[in-house]
């Protein structure tokens, strides 16, 4: 059994008004076995797409390589849009190393509602991934029970939209398109999806990504 943990603590600038809400980086951040084109940080992998999909939206120049000025880019970026990262799983058990959201088990989740409580302009939370088992919406939901919080249905729309009361704030919710090729398949049956590529055959699930994330994080 291998003891996954999240290698980075979050990361929330002091004027945060969005949390983006994973769950956890793959094993090899964990082990200090990065590869090449990794960035030692949230998102890092080299085959992710967030950091490719903001880099894109916000024209950033970001550079994708394991050294402390690509480190310092996106957190300068972040800090400058009022942007935080805080994942919610810490740690879990696998039985295979792999990233597999699936293949967690024993998850011991972090204290979103502590963190959120000590950042009050927090208004947003962007999960990278929706409800389905051990996506962040899906843990989201199972730490607001032990607060006696639930979520309310905004829209159910992809991306979903909730919102939850946290004493007199109101905290939206979104449940983004996972930045990862597993999610493909889901882009490629959405209506909405398939339109665009009707008109367009060069339109593909990155575009797609990108135009759903600036609604978002713009």
């Amino acid at each position: 059994m291998f003891l996954h943990k999240h290698p980075y603590q979050p990361f929330i600038p002091n004027n945060a008004t969005k949390l983006i809400v994973g769950t956890l980086p793959p094993p090899r951040f964990s082990q200090g076995k990065l590869l090449d084109r990794d960035v030692d940080f949230c998102y890092g992998s080299r085959n992710g797409q967030l950091w490719p999909i903001l880099d894109y939206i916000f024209k950033l120049n970001l550079k994708f390589e394991t050294t402390i000025e690509a480190v310092n880019q996106r957190k300068d970026f972040l800090t400058a849009n009022n942007i935080g990262i805080c994942d919610i799983v810490e740690s879990c058990n696998r039985q295979k190393i792999d990233a597999s959201d699936l293949g967690m088990q024993q998850v011991i989740l972090r204290d979103l509602i502590t963190y959120l409580k000590e950042n009050t302009k927090v208004n947003t939370l962007l999960f990278t991934g929706g409800n389905s088992k051990n996506g962040p919406e899906y843990f989201f939901r199972k730490h607001l029970k032990t607060y006696q919080l639930k979520l309310e249905i905004i829209s159910n729309e992809v991306p979903r939209i909730h919102q939850f009361n946290l004493g007199e704030r109101v905290i939206k919710t979104v449940s983004l398109i996972a930045p990862s090729g597993s999610a493909n398949r889901a882009i490629g049956s959405n209506l909405e999806y398939k339109r665009l590529k009707q008109e367009n055959p060069n339109f593909n699930t990155f575009d797609f990504r990108v135009i759903q994330y600036s609604n978002y994080f713009k």
